[in-house]
């Protein structure tokens, strides 16, 4: 039989594990925040100073606690933001997370269609959507009034603002073609890249802003003293989430907002990612 001490230790150890599934399970994969982060940029224009950007990543739609009612709730929330251009990172669908419920990309397309922004509303597709049908998912998303970007660009303009998006497909499905893509030129305005995996950051070598990506989900859980244990990407940690900066160029990895494979999520709750663009100050 075991000793008081030890029933003490048993009990605990239960409680702790007991907890960490109650939180990690439902009560995290379930919550919902705008999450702000401010970015200084060396180069961005002063007209541009403050550009509001609502990254939404990640969506998962179908995956546990993460259905076309979520969905609803975080249209609502990225709305009452009112931020001034809204970006769709890729993975909208499901692909074998255990748990989950197959949504539709129309009826997950539809969900999206009341999403407005003075600047608009854009998309690239996410691995999961290759592995699923992405030319559906792409008509679907176009559908509703929501651009595509594919290797391609959008020049965008508010008053004296101006640069230009561009959508680069998938590090892992998509065609590549970054180059093409990135040395279009637009009368050297600034440049925003957004694609779905942070992998893409490591090969891109023409000029480029603020790159803006997904796919790792912030590892899903974040153990402290020991980080994040299964990140997607052949960087390990090194572009799992945030703003990373390397060699003056710059990176912003969403958490996201629905789960993969596991429906788990531990000290990386799912957020609707606020930016704020901010011109760096002059060091004149």
């Amino acid at each position: 039989m075991l000793g008081s001490n030890a029933r003490k230790f048993v009990g605990a150890a239960s409680l702790c594990v007991a907890g960490f599934a109650l939180w990690g399970f439902w009560l995290e994969p379930a919550s919902l925040r705008n999450e702000n982060h401010g970015i200084h940029l060396p180069h961005w224009p002063a007209a541009c100073d403050g550009l509001r950007i609502a990254v939404l990543a990640d969506l998962h739609v179908g995956s546990p606690f993460n259905g076309l009612d979520k969905l609803a709730r975080i249209v609502d929330l990225t709305l009452k933001a009112k931020p001034d251009l809204i970006l769709l990172a890729g993975d909208y669908v499901i692909h074998n997370v255990i748990g989950g419920s197959k949504v539709s990309s129309e009826e997950i397309a539809k969900g999206l269609s009341r999403l407005a922004a003075p600047l608009g509303v854009f998309a690239v597709l996410g691995n999961h959507d290759w592995w699923e049908d992405a030319p559906r998912i792409r008509r679907d998303l176009e559908s509703v009034g929501i651009p595509v970007l594919e290797d391609s660009l959008a020049a965008l303009k508010r008053d004296r603002c101006a640069f230009r998006l561009v959508g680069l497909s998938d590090y892992w499905e998509g065609a590549r073609q970054y180059r093409a893509a990135l040395e279009t030129n637009l009368a050297g305005l600034p440049t925003l890249a957004l694609t779905h995996n942070p992998d893409a950051f490591a090969e891109i070598t023409s000029p480029v802003d603020l790159m803006i990506a997904a796919h790792t989900h912030g590892g899903q859980v974040y153990l402290p003293l020991l980080g994040r244990p299964i990140v997607p990407s052949k960087y390990d940690q090194r572009y799992a989430i945030g703003h990373v900066v390397e060699n003056g160029r710059h990176l912003f990895v969403s958490s996201g907002l629905g789960t993969s494979i596991i429906p788990l999520r531990f000290l990386v709750p799912p957020e609707v990612s606020l930016l704020t663009i901010r011109a760096a100050p002059s060091n004149n």
